[in-house]
């Protein structure tokens, strides 16, 4: 997979004084950013990145096989803010995918944690400096969102992902992960950039859920933090690319998976849990 060049520099993190939307009031981090994925999102990833660097310094983006002209206005915009960081696949290959991209890139540029959030308006990026504050007093843990639902959250979908968390709580032997899809969460690189390249699957919509348990398996444990979800209307430009029977074949499939492998993985895990181990610490 590879992408189309940033300007600024591989790892440039310090916005220059006077340009980008968070310029000159987020101090750079040099081991936090925020990596948000967008495939076809419209206008409104454009909407998402202004919020985000006005609440955190850097910002990377990475445009997945997009078709809807933001990759050459992100990078417009990386141009004159070396806060922010665009990547650009010429391929779309899945949300999983693209962060892996940006996540490899990270480690490599010497981060140890990234927040990721949705590129569509969902996710609240005024709460991204409190989930950063919270990752940097447990940096071995994750810090996940719990969704607090308004009336604009499906009816379906708020049903249907409580399937989701009983199987991740069992597969996770009750290690404490409140919501295994909503996806504003700051993870430690190295565990995660591990886990991932060491299978094939995590890829696409199973990212999410897929992370939080195999995470959870190799001892990272999960901190919840409270956050609002928005779920936009077309005339608000909301776009979703979610398919019901698709994605939900995709994480019965993952669901499968794990349980086989929790099978195996059952007496370590009983044994950590009675001896409060990771992931089961206080």
């Amino acid at each position: 997979m590879s992408a189309a060049p940033q300007p600024g520099g591989p790892c440039a993190a310090e916005p220059a004084p006077g340009s980008g939307a968070g310029a000159g009031v987020v101090p750079a981090s040099r081991t936090h950013l925020v990596l948000i994925p967008s495939y076809d999102t419209g206008a409104k990833v454009l909407e998402t990145v202004a919020e985000a660097r006005a609440a955190w310094t850097p910002v990377w983006v990475v445009c997945d096989g997009s078709r809807d002209g933001t990759p050459a206005q992100l990078q417009a915009l990386a141009a004159r803010d070396s806060g922010l960081r665009v990547f650009v696949l010429p391929v779309n290959h899945g949300k999983g995918a693209a962060l892996l991209h940006g996540l490899e890139e990270a480690a490599r540029c010497g981060f140890t944690h990234a927040l990721a959030m949705d590129s569509d308006g969902q996710h609240p990026a005024r709460l991204i400096a409190a989930f950063m504050q919270r990752s940097a007093a447990r940096p071995e843990a994750m810090i996940l969102g719990r969704p607090v639902f308004d009336a604009s959250a499906p009816l379906l979908r708020v049903r249907g992902r409580r399937v989701s968390n009983w199987w991740t709580n069992l597969e996770t032997l009750g290690a404490g992960v409140a919501d295994s899809l909503y996806g504003f969460r700051v993870y430690p690189l190295a565990p995660l950039v591990a886990v991932m390249r060491a299978q094939r699957w995590m890829r696409r919509f199973d990212f999410d859920t897929e992370a939080v348990v195999r995470l959870a398996w190799r001892g990272v444990k999960p901190i919840n933090v409270d956050a609002p979800v928005r779920y936009l209307s077309a005339a608000e430009g909301g776009v979703s690319h979610f398919r019901y029977l698709r994605d939900n074949a995709l994480l019965t499939w993952m669901h499968l998976r794990l349980m086989l492998e929790f099978c195996v993985r059952l007496p370590l895990l009983l044994w950590r849990r009675a001896r409060r181990a990771p992931p089961f610490q206080p």
